[in-house]
């Protein structure tokens, strides 16, 4: 079973489709959020890193939010269950096992946010379940768009994290929903290589959005200053 340590807390992923990646931590130390955010769906949740990371940052607010974590895999919920149940912040999250198409928001959702399926091209993993969790059949980011369009509030938002070509088809679909991009952060492994990776959030209405770049490592290899501060009050 893989343990991940964080300062606060541990993430168990042994039985999750998709283990604790750097692309999670990413999304879960730098998507916006506000302390007005209340009902957040945290949507392919795996083994619910980036949902703990969220009650993390909320609760340094004073937040009491609800956390609901959904997922298609049975394996990956029993993991969220566990890793919630054992955090500081288990009376804020939720896990369900359900698709996006089958979940009720009930009251408008303050934030989405994704780490979505993203292999649309490349060959699928013989293992069905890694598959599912890799490949945008069982979740992609036009379906996310399109459950933001009905399930978030009037002052809602979308986080997402993704490669960074898609960038473009993203905000092209997005805006034919009715959603608008407030802040994109291009990232990178280091200063010589192109963006390889894009933290993309929208809102519902037109606003000047933000645009940023982070670079993860510095020439020695070692974790770049902007890196370290971004995740200090996470990683050991």
């Amino acid at each position: 079973m893989g343990v991940f340590r964080f300062k606060d807390f541990s993430v168990s992923d042994g039985s999750s489709a998709m283990k604790v990646g750097t692309d999670a931590v990413l999304l879960g130390a730098a998507m916006t959020l506000l302390p007005s955010d209340l009902h957040l769906l945290d949507a392919g949740t795996g083994c619910g890193v980036i949902a703990l990371m969220a009650a993390r940052r909320l609760a340094a607010m004073g937040c009491e939010p609800s956390i609901s974590a959904i997922d298609i895999d049975p394996g990956s919920i029993s993991d969220a269950r566990s890793n919630f149940a054992s955090s500081p912040w288990a009376g804020f999250l939720h896990a369900e096992c359900t698709p996006l198409a089958l979940y009720p928001p009930g009251k408008p959702l303050d934030l989405i946010f994704s780490n979505p399926p993203y292999f649309e091209q490349s060959l699928k993993n013989p293992d069905a379940r890694s598959a599912a969790a890799r490949h945008t059949e069982s979740l992609s980011y036009r379906e996310l768009i399109s459950f933001a369009e009905a399930g978030l509030g009037p002052e809602g938002r979308l986080s997402m994290i993704l490669p960074a070509g898609a960038e473009s088809d993203l905000i092209r679909t997005a805006a034919a929903s009715g959603l608008y991009p407030f802040r994109l952060l291009r990232i990178r492994s280091t200063a010589a290589k192109a963006y390889s990776r894009l933290i993309a959030e929208f809102c519902t209405r037109r606003t000047a959005c933000r645009e940023d770049e982070l670079t993860l490592l510095a020439s020695d290899g070692s974790r770049s200053p902007e890196y370290t501060t971004l995740t200090g009050e996470f990683y050991l």
